[in-house]
């Protein structure tokens, strides 16, 4: 079996957050199941270009990966080397795994593979949903899609990372088929989980990259009203602009607010050191960080639109909540007050759960088969 990986972005450009890093990890895992794959990406890291080889493959921890040059350094990621390789080799493999939506990489990609009658998967990434066409770039978004990308998806099978997306994409695309399957997350090597049941302050973070979807402003606009003993910590980083806007929105409550900014591999020794991780977004197709968060045992306050609200409702890991201020306020005070009994048992038993649920064979296994499943299609 033969799968060529074709995402806009790859290691290690992390700027791009959580579906750069599921990408990764999959081509990883079917790397060490092994599985031939190659992944075909762009320079792109943000607004520079990665310092990386575009002459030949690249070893990437273990997977072959080709960068190519881009000629615009926007989200559109136009890179005409990408597709003429594309072009040229798609049909050497027996399946083309697209990442992502609404780049010019993504598009083309899928129609030169699909012109080439090699058998297309995209994973949209969080990309097709009534909220990704409502949110910037809404008449570009409208006429490829209408002109273009209805038709491309028609002819593709898409794989989504869960129920809720599964509901977000079929409202929109009538693909040959839908399939569900949760991202690979990597997760630390900690294997103690000490007790940290809150004391008088209750510790919220926040952590994500900083940006409108991600609900940020619901949660400060939350805590002007909540009367309870807190400290929030807001971990990412974003558009310079709208950080500002943010901190003036904070004004007032300033001193329960700590911006520790961008995190990386180092982050899940600040997730543990939290009581409570808070994610209020509109729109979150997954979301890495509740796992990670709970991968440490650190619950989680997620609203309604995250993909993974579900999960944390039928496995008691934490609370869901609506996308405004006052269900927010509401539950921050509840788990002060009502939650440490339930802090305390998530802390405890979350760990080993969401190891075997997003790491390992099990779940590789289940790639390989949809793999298979569309191959033999």
């Amino acid at each position: 079996m033969r799968v060529l990986h074709i995402t806009a972005a790859y290691k290690p450009a992390v700027i791009y957050g959580g579906p750069t890093m599921s990408v990764a990890m999959l081509c990883e895992e079917l790397v060490r199941a092994n599985i031939d794959i190659n992944v075909y990406t762009t320079t792109a890291n943000g607004p520079a270009e990665l310092a990386v080889d575009t002459n030949r493959p690249v070893d990437v921890d273990g997977v072959p990966v080709n960068y190519f040059k881009r000629i615009t350094k926007d989200h559109t990621h136009y890179s005409p080397a990408l597709l003429k390789a594309v072009w040229k080799n798609a049909n050497s493999y027996d399946v083309v795994h697209i990442h992502a939506w609404w780049n010019l990489v993504s598009v083309l990609a899928c129609a030169i593979a699909l012109a080439r009658k090699v058998p297309v998967v995209v994973s949209p990434r969080g990309m097709l949903s009534a909220y990704s066409f409502s949110n910037k770039n809404i008449g570009a978004k409208s006429t490829i899609h209408t002109f273009l990308g209805k038709r491309l998806l028609a002819k593709s099978h898409i794989h989504t990372t869960s129920a809720h997306e599964t509901e977000a994409v079929v409202k929109l695309v009538k693909p040959l088929s839908v399939t569900s399957l949760p991202n690979f997350v990597k997760l630390s090597e900690i294997k103690s989980v000490p007790n940290n049941t809150p004391g008088d302050i209750l510790k919220l973070l926040f952590f994500s990259r900083i940006e409108e979807k991600k609900g940020l402003d619901i949660l400060i606009d939350a805590l002007k009203n909540v009367t309870i003993p807190y400290h929030l910590t807001i971990a990412g980083d974003g558009d310079k602009g709208y950080i500002e806007q943010l901190k003036t929105l904070s004004h007032g409550i300033e001193q329960h607010i700590t911006w520790a900014g961008f995190y990386g591999d180092d982050k899940y020794e600040l997730l543990q050191q939290h009581h409570l991780l808070v994610l209020p977004s509109h729109d979150e197709n997954f979301g890495n960080v509740v796992i990670e968060s709970l991968s440490v045992g650190t619950a989680v306050l997620i609203s309604e639109y995250v993909g993974l609200a579900d999960y944390v409702a039928d496995h008691t890991f934490g609370w869901v909540c609506q996308t405004n201020p006052q269900s927010v306020g509401d539950a921050i005070t509840g788990v002060h007050q009502n939650g440490q009994k339930k802090l305390a048992a998530i802390r405890q038993n979350a760990p080993a759960i969401v190891r075997n649920d997003f790491t390992g064979s099990i779940l590789t296994q289940k790639y390989i088969s949809f793999y298979g499943q569309i191959i033999n299609a």
